[in-house]
């Protein structure tokens, strides 16, 4: 591991994305490594015990790789087994969770609402970050099954998208939320139309800046920052399919990266 080594990213699949673009943003120089699980996609219905097992061996193969730092770009697998994953490794291991102490902190009524995948509300680690944070605030949960994975299918803006957006932001607006948290990666990808849907008094709160920022913080720390003004290198992996894994990585990074099977 040196300070050339490169920074590795995971997720069920492409949600975590969009992190790494924020990551890209703020360190041009930096090699990226990024991991899309999509064969065992989606994360937000499995076992604790199946993600730890997953996350143990994605992070086995950024490592083999030489990856100086892991970024657990789900909030699925953040929220269910990253202490764990953190015993197990010496490197720097980052996650991603709900923004409810900002969305908190912002709210004007008191009354925030988060998307989120079934999983994530469910793990212990969410409820407890909401039970910190949100002292003096009601937060209503909505559990989104499927869109994540119609996410996946690139169909950002089909009637179907639209239509499993409504079902799950219709409720939070009846219930006078004034904030709605993006509680998962993929999210992040529609969310110019969840901010149409929720209409221009709901503030809308995603983490993926935060978590970038973390991810400078933390090579700081530990005097892994790449050297120099060069333009780092992207690499993509998937355990799914290479040809639809290959048209998402063109259609949300660019053409001409290098995608790569597990």
């Amino acid at each position: 591991m040196t300070n050339s080594s490169a920074i590795g990213l995971f997720d069920s699949g492409i949600g975590g994305l969009s992190i790494a673009r924020k990551v890209r943003d703020l360190l041009p120089s930096e090699n990226i490594l990024y991991v899309a699980d999509s064969l065992h996609a989606p994360y937000g219905d499995k076992a604790d015990s199946f993600l730890l097992e997953r996350m143990s061996a994605v992070t086995e193969f950024l490592l083999s790789r030489g990856a100086k730092a892991v970024v657990v770009a789900c909030n699925t697998a953040t929220t269910s087994a990253i202490a764990k994953l953190r015993c197990q490794y010496p490197v720097p291991i980052i996650g991603v969770e709900p923004g409810i102490k900002p969305a908190a902190l912002c709210s004007r009524t008191g009354v925030i609402g988060v998307l989120a995948t079934p999983g994530t509300l469910k793990t212990h680690s969410f409820v407890n970050l909401a039970e910190r944070y949100a002292s003096g605030v009601k937060i209503e949960l909505q559990p989104c099954p499927d869109l994540a994975a119609q996410i996946e299918s690139l169909s950002f803006d089909s009637d179907r998208t639209i239509a499993l957006l409504k079902r799950y932001i219709s409720p939070l607006i009846e219930k006078k939320v004034d904030t709605i948290i993006l509680g998962c990666t993929h999210y992040n990808h529609v969310s110019h139309l969840i901010a149409e849907l929720a209409g221009p008094d709901v503030t809308i709160v995603n983490t993926e800046t935060a978590v970038a920022n973390q991810v400078v913080r933390r090579l700081t720390a530990e005097g892994l920052l790449a050297a120099g003004n060069h333009v780092g290198r992207d690499e993509f992996w998937t355990s799914g399919v290479l040809d639809s894994y290959r048209n998402q990585i063109e259609k949300l990074w660019g053409p001409g990266e290098n995608v790569f099977q597990l």
